[in-house]
């Protein structure tokens, strides 16, 4: 695990120390640089696999050729070693040696391969030719910047602010991250930087990066094909999955420890570390969150069933988080401005885990992803209701809902169901993913923006994802290719990875092994949601591992009282970030619809708290990022 950075311009070698430096905070063990010509690679090592010098990189192969630059782990690379290179004598023990050298055997028909997490660039410099690839669901970040002949690109985006890069904003991303709270896809606030999409290559030859390639080499195969086996045997083989995903990920030289937030699927993974190390000392770690506000469960009582029923360490951190002071910390190490309070629990938790020595941490992210965990999959059991009940009738409904208060969690979520309820059901699902309605969001923006963000509603971008799956018709796997294209790469694994980085600590994520994934696509739809029971099959395979008073509680989320924060702990920053001279500062937001929103959200007329709470995000990364 580690930071990255490569720069293709005439003064490459001049400029990559400084870029490098930038993302030292993701590898405090080793540093290096490599130059060729108009190319340079920098590298930050976290030292996972193999401490000694001879992961140092970048990495070069033997007879001087070949050169990797690689961010990640790949758990199945000694597998790999035997099925591609048998007879081949390594130095080392890293799997960067593995990827270098497989690479050379078989060239890019290895990346359907790897197993793991992975941001890499690879320079020939007898052909010159530079390939640049991200994991196949975009678990480590790489982002990229091309234009007048200079080629960018790094593990985080404050690696090229000093860079001569065009800053120019696009200001349709803050629409997105004002309608979704993250940006889906290649988009970021800077008009010229992407990220590169999951499972993709880019490949060049540097002395004329303007002719790249852009392809892709891996999408989730959602293709309508069910497996015919019963429950019992479903059971049996998402539990090989699970353990055999545990089984690879647990590969480590350094300390491991885990997430156990007291929810379903970090539990999951705890539960069955320890029936692989039936007698090792496990540790684990959970936040106190205060639970019990704004819809969500105390979860630090059923993280502390779940230690005791294991066997496990339980480390409880019962710290107060400071958001006004941590706010800003949270937006510069996330790159972006994402609008979300989830972060700041990930950052806390990962801290302490470094000054315990713990550096690596396994969680359960993605399980919502792979086997329908939120509550709006379970929204999806209303459809027959919307295709049978006439338009006039959601309006109705609708009148009757404003009546109540929007800070209801209950009213809340309804109103946001009705709203949609007369669309076609593509749309409904990608609507799905909003917090807010487009029309309200152009309102917020400055006039002379308004045409431009009014092009397109940002539902829109999910709409036709859905057309990469045209054979697949059940209504949740739609839902769940969004979560597992966009929702997942672009929110949850941006933030556990920044988060965790910050603090030099590598987090991994089980759930996501390439095999469980492939497996999970092919579970028939109604074993993933039984009725209103999200999970059903997962649930099920825990049954023998984790107490009942677990498996079924009530879902929630790893929460934080954002709306309690809007309205006391940053009223003070509101008022000063999102005031008139602030807004207009940056000419992007209309400070007279920005204070009526914040005034009709104060006074419990609507609840806007996450759309303010993006605001400040959006404000403190232009102060950070523009400056």
């Amino acid at each position: 695990m580690c930071g990255i950075v490569g720069i293709i311009n005439p003064e490459a070698s001049q400029m990559i120390e400084r870029s490098t430096d930038m993302v030292s905070h993701r590898g405090p063990d080793d540093k290096g640089i490599y130059t060729f010509e108009n190319l340079a690679f920098g590298h930050r090592r976290l030292a996972i696999m193999d401490l000694s010098p001879l992961g140092h990189q970048p990495m070069t192969s033997k007879d001087g050729r070949y050169t990797i630059l690689f961010n990640g782990e790949i758990y199945n690379h000694l597998e790999l070693r035997k099925e591609i290179l048998p007879d081949f004598e390594f130095k080392g023990t890293s799997d960067t040696e593995t990827i270098l050298y497989a690479y050379i055997k078989i060239g890019e028909h290895l990346f359907p391969k790897l197993n793991g997490i992975f941001a890499l660039a690879i320079f020939d410099n007898h052909s010159k030719e530079l390939i640049i690839v991200r994991d196949q669901f975009g678990i480590k970040p790489l982002y990229f910047y091309h234009k007048e002949g200079n080629f960018y690109f790094a593990s985080e985006l404050k690696s090229l602010l000093g860079l001569n890069i065009d800053k120019s904003i696009d200001h349709n991303a803050f629409s997105h991250y004002l309608y979704f709270l993250y940006s889906p896809g290649e988009q970021t606030p800077f008009l010229h930087v992407k990220k590169m999409k999951p499972g993709h290559v880019i490949r060049f030859n540097i002395e004329n990066p303007s002719a790249y390639i852009y392809q892709q080499f891996y999408d989730i195969p959602f293709e309508g094909k069910y497996t015919d086996k019963s429950q019992d045997e479903l059971v049996k083989e998402v539990d090989a999955h699970l353990t055999k995903a545990l089984e690879r990920q647990l590969l480590s030289d350094v300390p491991v420890g885990f997430f156990l937030s007291g929810g379903l699927d970090s539990s999951a993974m705890v539960a069955l570390a320890r029936k692989l190390y039936p007698d090792k000392k496990i540790n684990t770690y959970t936040i106190d969150t205060g639970g019990g506000f704004d819809g969500f469960e105390d979860d630090l009582k059923y993280a502390k069933i779940v230690a005791k029923h294991l066997n496990v360490e339980l480390d409880i951190l019962k710290t107060e988080i400071d958001v006004v002071k941590d706010f800003d910390k949270m937006i510069w190490h996330l790159d972006e401005p994402q609008a979300d309070a989830a972060p700041l629990n990930v950052l806390a938790i990962c801290e302490r885990a470094r000054e315990k020595g713990d550096v690596v941490l396994l969680g359960g992210t993605a399980g919502d992803d792979l086997f329908s965990g939120y509550r709006r999959h379970q929204a999806l059991n209303y459809e027959g209701l919307f295709r049978s009940v006439p338009g006039i009738g959601w309006k109705m409904a609708n009148s009757l809902l404003n009546v109540f208060p929007a800070q209801n969690s209950f009213i809340r979520r309804s109103k946001k169901l009705i709203a949609d309820a007369h669309l076609e059901a593509d749309e409904r699902i990608a609507k799905y993913f909003g917090w807010i309605n487009h029309i309200e969001i152009i309102e917020l923006f400055n006039d002379d923006l308004k045409e431009s963000i009014r092009k397109e509603a940002p539902h829109q971008l999910l709409m036709r994802t859905l057309q990469d799956i045209p054979q697949e018709k059940n209504e949740l796997n739609k839902m769940l290719y969004l979560e597992m294209k966009y929702f997942l790469t672009d929110h949850n694994l941006n933030y556990t990875d920044k988060m965790s980085m910050a603090h030099g600590v590598e987090v991994r994520v089980p759930f996501l092994d390439l095999d469980l994934v492939n497996f999970s696509t092919t579970i028939p739809p109604q074993f993933k949601m039984k009725g209103n029971e999200t999970k059903y099959i997962l649930k099920k395979t825990m049954e023998k591992y984790l107490p009942k008073e677990v498996i079924y509680r009530k879902k929630t989320g790893f929460g934080a009282p954002v709306r309690k924060w809007i309205t006391k702990d940053l009223s003070k920053m509101i008022e000063e970030r999102l005031s008139e001279d602030s807004l207009g500062q940056w000419g992007i937001f209309d400070y007279k619809k920005v204070h009526k929103l914040i005034e009709k959200n104060k006074s419990g007329q609507i609840d806007a708290s996450y759309t303010i709470w993006a605001l400040l995000a959006i404000q403190s990364w232009l102060n950070q990022f523009c400056k």
